[in-house]
């Protein structure tokens, strides 16, 4: 009897066992209807405020060998109009020059452009490229849940879908957007004379304030290519600080922007 009555716990302990191997080989598995309703509503609510943020951004660019080739540090502030809404405090450690502030100058009037005539930009960003519809569940733990975004195919001619992987995290408590991350799955050739031979990115979020939707907090990318065959490639580095939640500019003039543009590395 001694022995024997150890044996429930262990019945017990059996099941939980098999319970816990069936639970792992059942992903990846296709979300519940409130699992894609927690993502698509957590995407579009980020991406929604992403544009209502001013922030100051320092930009690091590396080459090949790790090596600093530019880095500036510049504020941006969607409540201006268009062509102020870049303003860069320093570039490669020096205070701004002319050809520095026109070109910040120029990214505002290009923004002013796609937002005036969104038909004209036809190149998708990351967030519209997303088929959150066919996402599937891939990891599951006490604090987290990892979706696997398909692409679109149409009109999708910077993500082929068959060559890039896209992960999708949230916290499963409030929903809130934790990181993006994306892995080139094989090289590609584009416009004929560029060959993608690897590449990968990875987009952070954290809320900055409680009573708004998590934010874009620091981006990491890298690339390798190559252009009739001479090989190029580096790492692009992005970091956002000193938050001020603001009223983009656009919407004084009643323009619609498609929230999901504003994901994209």
């Amino acid at each position: 009897m001694g022995k024997l009555r150890h044996l429930p716990a262990l019945l017990l302990l059996c099941c939980a066992l098999v319970v816990s191997a069936r639970a792992e080989e059942a992903l990846p598995r296709a979300p519940a209807e409130a699992e894609l309703t927690l993502l698509r509503e957590s995407l579009e609510k980020t991406a929604r405020d992403l544009l209502r943020w001013a922030c100051t951004q320092t930009m690091i660019q590396r080459d090949e060998k790790g090596r600093v080739k530019t880095q500036a540090v510049v504020r941006y502030d969607p409540s201006k109009p268009y062509p102020e809404q870049w303003t860069p405090i320093s570039v490669d450690g020096n205070p701004p020059a002319p050809k520095d502030l026109r070109k910040y100058r120029r990214w505002g009037e290009r923004a002013q452009r796609r937002a005036e005539n969104p038909e004209s930009d036809t190149r998708p960003t990351l967030g519209e490229a997303m088929n959150v519809a066919a996402a599937r569940v891939v990891a599951v733990d006490a604090a987290t849940l990892t979706f696997n975004v398909p692409l679109r195919k149409d009109r999708n001619e910077r993500f082929p879908p068959e060559k890039f992987e896209v992960l999708v995290r949230l916290r499963r408590e409030t929903g809130a957007l934790e990181n993006i991350a994306v892995q080139l799955r094989a090289a590609f050739r584009t416009r004929l004379v560029v060959k993608v031979k690897s590449g990968e990115g990875t987009l952070n979020f954290a809320s900055v304030d409680p009573t708004h939707p998590p934010t874009l907090v620091d981006l990491r990318g890298d690339a390798s290519a190559s252009i009739f065959f001479v090989s190029v490639g580096g790492e692009y580095e992005l970091t956002r600080t000193d938050f001020k939640y603001v009223r983009p500019y656009h919407e004084r003039f009643e323009v619609q922007i498609g929230p999901m543009r504003a994901i994209d590395f």
